[in-house]
């Protein structure tokens, strides 16, 4: 999956097209992202013994990894990312400026 947790994503469709937020959590094994304020659904709790109160909470839902493009702050753009081997390691890059997004490369 080429969407990582901390991401900054952009939707594509559905209710929240448009929004820009971060994931919260990945699903690979369904293929989904929990992203946050996106896919907001009410659920009602009952009062229990770890909550004393009961209510209505609003909730974040998963949605399919293919309704969200992965965002360049810098750029102000969303970008298709790929996957690129540098010294026998594996880093995921940005397709259009050729930019590695994971900072865990050091040059000697």
């Amino acid at each position: 999956m080429k969407i990582k947790k901390g991401d900054k994503v952009k939707v594509l469709s559905g209710k929240d097209r448009g929004k820009i937020a971060t994931v919260l959590k990945v699903i690979p094994s369904k293929d989904k992202v929990v992203v946050e304020g996106v896919n907001l659904v009410k659920k009602h709790i009952k009062p229990g013994t770890v909550t004393k109160e009961g209510g209505i909470v609003s909730i974040e839902k998963p949605i399919y990894v293919s309704t969200v493009m992965y965002y360049n702050e810098k750029e102000k753009k969303s970008e298709r990312v790929g996957y690129k081997k540098i010294d026998g390691k594996k880093f995921r890059i940005s397709k259009t400026s050729e930019e590695i997004l994971d900072k865990k490369i050091t040059k000697k």
